[in-house]
């Protein structure tokens, strides 16, 4: 394959409205799928509310490709893992002494 031509590089340049920057809170999430996709489902909920039914309110939903959702789940558990590993060195207790000393 070392004679394969060489691929230009390529980077995908995305925008988003203004409006849009701030995003959606969401503090639940429903997976569910089909032959042919997966589909989340981002909520808001009151979980404070101690009545049977807790109301919510679907703040985004998407579908998406068994082949994307491999892709996400892969991204989704190095980015943990990452943001995992730096919480676990904030913790440690020559980090704790060191903010006491300041």
């Amino acid at each position: 394959m070392a004679d394969a031509p060489h691929e230009p590089e390529r980077h995908i340049n995305i925008h988003i409205e203004p409006q849009q920057m701030a995003g959606h809170y969401a503090n639940f999430a429903n997976v569910s799928h089909s032959d042919y996709e997966f589909t989340v489902t981002f909520a808001r909920v009151d979980h404070e509310v101690e009545d049977g039914e807790i109301p919510g309110v679907v703040v985004s939903r998407v579908n998406l490709s068994p082949r994307f959702m491999r892709e996400l789940l892969d991204a989704m558990e190095d980015n943990y893992g990452r943001w995992k590993a730096r919480e676990n060195i904030k913790n440690l207790p020559e980090v704790d002494q060191q903010r006491e000393d300041f």
